[in-house]
């Protein structure tokens, strides 16, 4: 009776089928990693561009003593991995991982020689900027997909668990030691390019981890919150949550009407409450995304970036 009641729970059904959605995250991260060596191999590396990271640890020494970029990767991941085997919870967190770096890895060494060793352009700082517009769309698939390139992003979450060091801090810090590096091996110019590049590469990253912004919250104050409530829910077909509050400056109670609504839908829900009421109030913030009834379905937990660079 146990097992039949635990198998009724939300959440525990047993699923069958074609694994549809491991077969869509082994694609997205065999052309994450892709995207990646590629960012490397025609970008960064051609011209000592070393955005942080072990990538940036490999650049480096490829031009110091010649070895491949993807071996150091590979082998600069692999005591990282091992810690974080051991640090975070054993193979389950790290497989992905794994996988990930041991394709990005293999991806650069054997593309390389199928790419002009010059790049495909001789300015610097396009170089710089592409490499992260590149690496970042590479990283962001990889990140939607469940996994990271290793590196500091799994170093990052080794620190900000067991000594509490917020992911963006170690990023922060691990990066900067191997940009400091590069501007003493190959000049602090290049190193600007790096610190460009990595700065483009989180940006863009995060926007194709989260979408773009095109959710907008509403903070409403008004005296009339019923029929400022009943125009947004009749109008615009859109939820209101409304608590009393009072004014610290001049000590009257009015309330406070909440509402998430859609980019394209901003100058309709002014029009509407001013309607309603000419002397509200109306704050409008801006927010990545919104789940639940007439916005994303939540299919899943959504993957964590774990900071840092690849």
């Amino acid at each position: 009776m146990a097992s039949a009641n635990a198998a009724s729970l939300p959440g525990k059904t047993k699923r069958r089928g074609f694994p549809w959605r491991f077969i869509l995250q082994m694609v997205a991260l065999v052309l994450g990693a892709f995207i990646s060596a590629i960012a490397v191999i025609i970008f960064e590396a051609p011209f000592n561009i070393a955005p942080g990271g072990v990538s940036g640890v490999a650049i480096i020494l490829n031009e110091l003593v010649g070895t491949p970029i993807g071996l150091i990767v590979l082998l600069g991941n692999i005591p990282i991995q091992i810690i974080g085997y051991r640090m975070l919870g054993g193979w389950k967190v790290v497989a992905s991982t794994v996988f990930t770096v041991v394709l990005y890895s293999l991806m650069i060494d054997v593309l390389t020689p199928y790419f002009p060793r010059t790049g495909i352009t001789d300015d610097v700082f396009l170089n710089a900027l592409f490499g992260g517009i590149v690496g970042g769309i590479g990283a962001g698939i990889i990140y939607r997909a469940g996994s990271t390139l290793g590196g500091t992003s799994t170093l990052g979450r080794i620190l900000s668990e067991r000594f509490g060091i917020p992911l963006s801090s170690s990023a922060l810090y691990t990066d900067t030691i191997v940009i400091v590096a590069a501007a003493v091996i190959f000049g602090w110019e290049s190193a600007l390019y790096a610190m460009v590049t990595l700065f483009v590469a989180g940006a863009v990253a995060d926007y194709i981890l989260e979408g773009p912004s095109v959710v907008r919250t509403a903070v409403v104050i008004t005296d009339y919150p019923r029929p400022v409530a009943d125009a947004i829910l009749n109008d615009m077909q859109r939820g209101v949550t409304g608590w009393d509050v009072r004014g610290m400056f001049t000590d009257q109670p009015h309330t406070v009407l909440y509402v998430t609504i859609g980019r394209a839908q901003v100058n309709t829900l002014r029009r509407i409450v001013f309607e309603a009421d000419p002397k509200a109030f109306v704050v409008i913030g801006q927010a990545h995304s919104a789940y639940g009834h007439g916005f994303r379905e939540v299919r899943g937990a959504e993957p964590e970036a774990g900071g840092g660079s690849k």
